[in-house]
């Protein structure tokens, strides 16, 4: 691994780390990304302006680093892009995509809720919600690679 990945991975961390002890800390509220999402597009009343800067926020990030010229967190291989193209193609990742939407309901949060504020918070429900999340992606990876014949 080298340098370079290490500690942009580390800054990334510290990063969602402190986004989420901010969050705690001056609105009391757990930064699960699905769950400010919902409550962005289905709550009334005034708790929107959080949420929307919060979300703004997260996915602000691409834009900046493109704007900047930084090629940090560049996944698709290609140095003009921030994110690549799917393999799969838009169908299946609309699926995906629903289906997480899904597990999110199922499990009453996602990976960010559970994974990084439940953790840290050492929640059981938590612990055990992450602990199906990680199981139920290594079965996803492993009957689409091998069983489905996917890329690898």
């Amino acid at each position: 691994m080298e340098t370079m990945s290490w500690l942009q991975g580390a800054l990334g961390g510290i990063l969602i780390g402190l986004a989420a002890s901010l969050l705690m800390g001056l609105l009391g509220r757990i930064a699960g990304i699905s769950g400010i999402l919902s409550g962005l597009l289905f709550e009334r009343g005034g708790n929107r302006s959080w949420r929307l800067a919060f979300l703004l926020g997260i996915v602000s990030g691409p834009g900046l680093l493109i704007l900047t010229g930084l090629d940090w967190g560049n996944v698709s291989g290609d140095s003009g892009a921030v994110v690549g193209v799917p393999e799969s193609g838009p169908a299946i990742m609309l699926m995906a995509g629903l289906l997480v939407g899904l597990g999110t309901g199922l499990g009453s949060g996602c990976t960010s809720g559970h994974g990084v504020c439940g953790l840290a918070r050492l929640s059981p429900r938590s612990m055990a919600a992450t602990l199906v999340f990680v199981l139920a992606a290594m079965l996803t990876v492993f009957v689409s690679r091998h069983v489905l014949g996917g890329s690898a």
